[in-house]
């Protein structure tokens, strides 16, 4: 394939994506087999690289494009439950250099998680690519752990963070203000599960999140108060099927 052919491939998928938010149908089909999809705890059914991670495929392959396209020395996750997200952004970090090992290897994945299960966190020791993964024990909202992080985080020049933890508007609306700053320049915060927001109210009856009081809510306080932060429609527009609609926070200064 040439480069014009590529360039000309690139602007075909890039028209086709744009148009299906503007196709009602698929947008409402889209919408209606995600909510089926969460009533049937779909999202649970997948590994990567052997953990478990609770992803719609969809989204996992958006967080490989992400990463690969910005190159961040650091992601920080808030939210572990099995480790799965950790080891697929590991995975990801390790294959922007060639031959990573242990010695040498300065990519790293920070998770942050209030419990971390002590199988789990075996679990996710014992993992080929657990050099590069480092785990606090923590609410992501503490203030003396994350002076921690922070401090952590001024040791890398490029930083990426996703936001997968408890998921109150108050909660949320904390991280973003935390750990916005810790976003590099033209890096991403990924806000996850926003959809609440358009879901029925009894699929998460047991959650202390719902209509009105969820990730997306947040997000729409925390751009009221800043312009370095836009939502990057684009990503999602390409997905259809996403957990995190307007979650994709792209820092612009």
């Amino acid at each position: 394939m040439t480069s014009d052919e590529l360039e000309k491939f690139q602007c075909e998928r890039r028209l086709r994506a744009s148009q299906y938010n503007q196709d009602s149908y698929f947008r409402d089909l889209s919408q209606r087999w995600l909510k089926e999809s969460m009533k049937r705890k779909y999202v649970y059914n997948f590994d990567w690289l052997g953990r478990p991670i609770i992803q719609y495929p969809q989204d996992a392959m958006a967080v490989q494009e992400l990463i690969w396209s910005v190159k961040p020395d650091l992601i920080i996750e808030t939210g572990i439950a099995h480790g799965g997200s950790l080891i697929l952004s590991a995975s990801m970090l390790a294959l922007l250099d060639v031959a990573p090992n242990a010695a040498n290897f300065k990519r790293r994945v920070l998770g942050i998680d209030i419990e971390i299960r002590e199988h789990n966190r075996q679990l996710i020791e014992q993992h080929p690519l657990s050099f590069m993964i480092e785990m606090v024990e923590s609410s992501s909202t503490c203030e003396i752990s994350f002076e921690k992080i922070k401090s952590y985080a001024n040791n890398f020049n490029k930083v990426m963070v996703f936001l997968d933890s408890m998921h109150t508007e108050e909660h949320v609306l904390k991280e973003l203000d935390m750990y916005a700053d810790l976003v590099s320049t033209d890096s991403y915060c990924v806000v996850f599960d926003t959809f609440v927001e358009n879901l029925d109210e009894d699929i998460f009856p047991d959650r202390p999140w719902s209509k009105g009081d969820n990730p997306m809510t947040a997000i729409a306080k925390f751009l009221k108060k800043r312009d370095d932060f836009e939502i990057d429609k684009k990503i999602e527009s390409k997905l259809m099927i996403t957990v995190a609609p307007n979650g994709f926070l792209k820092k612009s200064s």
